[in-house]
């Protein structure tokens, strides 16, 4: 993905046009790394950006589908630490490569922190609820 793809949906996220199609599991890091490095007050509000996203796009935002608030919240926190650990003249499309590479890569990432009851209940999903099998790196409540 180039960083010219990563502009693209960061602002079809913003915008709320990005096709559904395109919003994969690289589209949510590559849209967290885009907002982190030029748009924090964005970043920060993340989840009104998906939940909207989600709605015009044909989804819901539901006890049981779209939005996920630990998930935004523990995705965005390490796509974070991976632009800290990259210089901020870095591409972003080597950021992203180099999260991707790793363990963040795989879709089920998750299970390493989280029990999947706990990570799908309704509880995880409207608020953030911490990990209960391992801590996420540089976390601090």
């Amino acid at each position: 993905m180039t960083d010219d793809d990563i502009a693209s949906i960061a602002a079809g996220l913003i915008n709320a046009s990005l096709p559904r199609s395109r919003w994969t599991h690289a589209a949510h890091f590559a849209a967290a790394l885009w907002l982190l490095r030029h748009d924090r007050p964005r970043a920060a509000a993340i989840g009104d950006l998906i939940r909207r996203y989600n709605e015009a796009s044909g989804g819901v935002n539901s006890d049981t589908e779209g939005y996920h608030e630990t998930i935004t919240r523990a995705s965005l926190h390490l796509a974070g630490l991976a632009l800290a650990t990259h210089g901020p003249e870095t591409p972003l499309s080597t950021v992203l490569a180099d999260l991707l590479a790793g363990p963040l890569g795989r879709s089920d990432w998750l299970m390493a922190h989280w029990r999947r009851e706990t990570l799908f209940s309704v509880a995880a999903r409207r608020g953030w609820v911490a990990p209960d099998v391992a801590g996420l790196p540089g976390w601090r409540e």
